[in-house]
């Protein structure tokens, strides 16, 4: 009964045959032996592994130990809990993330929008005599005549993954 004590309590706190011994400071072998009950340690020693195992002496000559299991559904479905719990709160900040932005890229479209309107085209006034300013003006229309066409396209889909991302109530 002590060696099944012994090996039982060890194995509940994690520790191996020779982890034990170092902390006792005997050999491997000697904890082989007394959890087979071919020896037995004596008082001094019984102390020190009630100590070490932080349990009364009494429990380890007498007392029977029913080894408890790791890795029991309980422990897992308390872990898959968490872990799932953990991967919800991920993607609601991703998700919550992912609306921020498209909320700030409907601003920079409508504020680029708004000022393309505005400024009312400057460029076409300008004197395209000079390289220089013929090639700004030829980006900037280009943009200008891009950004105009694919700036509606863009709002609705933006307007869309707004409407998709939004926290339901």
């Amino acid at each position: 009964m002590l060696g099944e004590n012994i090996k039982a309590i060890r194995k509940s706190i994690g520790l191996s045959q020779e982890e034990l011994a170092i902390k006792l400071n005997v050999v491997r072998q000697t904890i082989s032996k007394w959890e087979k009950g071919l020896s037995v340690p004596d008082s001094d020693m019984l102390i020190s592994i009630s100590e070490v195992f932080e349990t009364s002496v009494s429990t380890l000559l007498g007392e029977t130990i029913i080894e408890s299991k790791v890795d029991d559904v309980k422990v897992i479905s308390e872990k898959l809990e968490v872990i799932n719990l953990q991967l919800a709160q991920r993607k609601a900040t991703r998700s919550k993330t992912f609306h921020w932005l498209l909320i700030l890229l409907f601003m920079v479209i409508a504020a680029i929008f708004t000022v393309l309107i505005v400024s009312n085209s400057p460029y076409l006034g300008w004197d395209y005599s000079d390289p220089e300013i013929a090639v700004v003006g030829v980006v900037l229309h280009g943009f200008e005549w891009l950004f105009m066409r694919i700036a509606p396209i863009a709002l609705i889909g933006v307007i869309f993954g707004i409407f998709l991302t939004r926290k339901k109530v």
